[in-house]
């Protein structure tokens, strides 16, 4: 069951979800209020260019986060966090009032203060928001509250661009704009008074003042963890992607499409939904874990469909319609579903990566590894726009600049699963579960969150460790026959997940003393080990009996023992059952039901072969 709207309604995670909206929402009615006035305006501000201004004005909203994300994320990691979200809200009423000076004064210099302050309130604020959802949430709901707010921010993104414009464009809009904002801004406020108190990680911290010196160091501290840093790159990587694609809305509408404003409006919508709903299906698909599967599927829908929207988008534009007068158009809505993809796989791609950097950050240094992302969400949006005004005036295309972000972005997904193939792992196991089999996990909360133990399960077919690992929360290190390690198959999973092949005494007596020292390493280091103590894949469904060698392990590492136990397995494709496994393809179909049941830890000194196979026996029962 989900937790999503479970979570709207608890206080741990309501006030944080409503206060980041409304922010967000404000940032975006100021902002985009300001661009279209300047933009419509402009005679009567300044003689700047329009087209200028409006870099000027993204410009001049960037800069703070460079200047002040180290700052941020050190206040976050050594003061309350709900007090700093309370003083930001304060902070973001007074930036109202200048923005609302700079409107009466038609000051383009008070204005650009109020839009540096806008991105000032946007630094201070994301430390706080990302580094308190591990503090408040379990670690079961922790991929549903991210969902929440990515999807929140779009959202609030949409509707904040919206109703910037319309108010810029209204009578006496100046004045209206400033009071939208401050009831925005004052809503804000009181929703972060209701944020619980999240303790500090550091109170002690010593503030560096130095921002460049600073900024290092988070680095540092996210590059502590290959996965961690990998993981920004990656949320960094698809700011840049999102961010090119919102900018060539307009031209892209007007040029290639030939719509109107309101065609732009509906481009702008379908691919924020489509975040939407992506970051939303991120909990059911992924079963309320940090599922890295999900990240290449992302991947794979962003090239996909970036690419199908270059080729979808007409050769010839039409004269000037707006949304409903494009809609008769079959090529709108080949346009309309890939945006729509494209923004579904987004949120497949960042959500799982957000929650990882939360999950397996140092508690202590949480904030500021969030405020180093901030700073490199920020660089790569730069370079990607920069990048993308340099190919547009050396006279690419708009639809060919998206292919061109497709080819990218493959590159991108390969060179961060080479170098960490956790990614493809996960993929594989989220593939064969989804794919092939309907998982049923029972009573799977005995594995302890952290510290060493032995798994232990019965072994119906050659895809038992994969079932586990995909319904396991920790990576489990499988001790698994040398030749069934060496399949090409199945050879990258288990070299990935650094399984640790065995062979029998008769046959290589080296081998197998190397895997049993292994073994005691890797519970030395507090990992699980998995086994299977039947020592072979069944021929005829039933249980072989148990090997001594988990009494071995035992006797060096007295860990707690997880009895595990696999149901629906035999007869499948995979399964011995009537001969060699993978002979016969799906001889049960597509998505037959399997379960895994788990039992409560047994003590390691009663942990004997003969009891530890009857539990697994009987929670296994008749289906086998």
């Amino acid at each position: 069951m989900s937790h999503q709207p479970g979570l709207l309604r608890t206080s741990r995670f309501a006030p944080l979800f409503v206060t980041q909206f409304l922010g967000a929402l404000n940032d975006n009615v100021l902002k985009n209020a300001m661009v279209v006035l300047l933009t419509f305006q402009a005679a009567s501000w300044t003689t700047i260019a329009p087209e200028l201004l409006a870099n000027l004005a993204a410009g001049v909203f960037i800069l703070p986060f460079f200047l002040f994300s180290a700052t941020a994320g050190q206040l976050a990691d050594k003061y309350d966090k709900a007090a700093l979200a309370r003083l930001v809200k304060l902070l973001e009423i007074a930036i109202v009032l200048v923005c609302g000076a700079g409107f009466w004064l038609h000051s383009l210099a008070v204005l650009f203060a109020g839009l540096f302050l806008l991105g000032l309130h946007s630094t201070l604020f994301g430390p706080v928001k990302y580094a308190i959802l591990p503090q408040h949430l379990k670690s079961e709901e922790l991929v549903g509250g991210n969902a929440l707010i990515e999807a929140g921010t779009f959202v609030a993104i949409l509707l904040g661009t919206l109703l910037g414009g319309l108010l810029a464009c209204a009578g006496d809009g100046t004045a209206r704009i400033t009071a939208v904002g401050l009831a925005i801004a004052s809503a804000g406020y009181l929703a972060a008074r209701a944020i619980p108190v999240a303790v500090p990680p550091a109170p002690s911290l010593a503030i560096n003042p130095n921002p460049l010196t600073e900024t290092w160091r988070n680095i540092g501290f996210a590059r502590e963890k290959p996965a961690v840093f990998l993981s920004i790159m990656g949320i960094s990587w698809f700011w840049l992607f999102g961010a090119l694609f919102l900018a060539q809305f307009p031209a892209y509408t007007k040029n290639v499409l030939g719509g109107s404003e309101t065609a732009v409006t509906l481009l702008l919508a379908t691919f924020t939904f489509g975040i939407g709903i992506g970051s939303l299906l991120c909990e059911k698909l992924s079963a309320r874990r940090v599922e890295l599967g999900l990240v290449p599927l992302g991947s794979i829908g962003l090239t996909v469909f970036a690419f199908d929207l270059a080729l979808a988008s007409p050769a010839t534009p039409a004269a000037g319609l707006g949304a409903l007068g494009l809609m008769p158009l079959a090529s709108t809505w080949r346009v309309l579903a890939d945006l729509l993809l494209i923004g579904t796989f987004g949120g497949f791609f960042i959500v799982p990566l957000y929650a990882l950097v939360q999950q397996r950050s140092n508690p202590e240094h949480g904030a500021r590894i969030i405020a180093a992302n901030n700073i490199m969400n920020a660089l790569f949006m730069v370079v990607g726009a920069l990048a993308a005004a340099g190919m547009l005036a050396a006279g690419l295309s708009i639809p060919m600049l998206f292919a061109v972000a497709a080819v990218c972005n493959a590159a991108v997904a390969l060179f961060i699963y080479g170098l960490v193939p956790e990614f493809l792992l996960r993929f594989i196991v989220w593939m064969l579960i989804h794919l092939v089999y309907r998982l049923r996990v029972r009573e799977f909360d005995a594995i302890p969150e952290n510290g060493p133990a032995l798994i232990v399960c019965n072994h119906v077919s050659f895809v038992d460790a994969l079932v586990i690992m995909a319904a396991c929360k920790r990576p489990i290190r499988f001790v698994m026959g040398h030749r069934i390690f060496r399949w090409p198959l199945l050879k990258f999973a288990f070299r990935t997940s650094r399984a640790i092949p065995i062979a029998p005494a008769k046959e290589d007596p080296a081998m197998m003393e190397q895997a049993f020292a292994e073994v005691g390493r890797a519970l030395d280091a507090g990992d699980l080990v998995g086994i299977f103590p039947e020592g072979k894949i069944t021929a005829d469904g039933e249980i072989s009996p148990f090997r001594s060698g988990m009494s071995r392990i035992l006797a060096r590492n007295p860990v707690p023992v997880v009895p595990l136990a696999l149901r629906g397995l035999w007869g499948s494709f995979f399964s011995r059952k009537n001969g060699p496994a993978m002979t016969r393809p799906f001889p049960r179909g597509v998505f037959s039901k399997i379960e895994l049941v788990m039992g409560a830890a047994i003590p390691a000194a009663e942990a004997t072969p003969e009891r530890t196979q009857a539990v697994v026996a009987g929670m296994r029962g008749d289906c086998v």
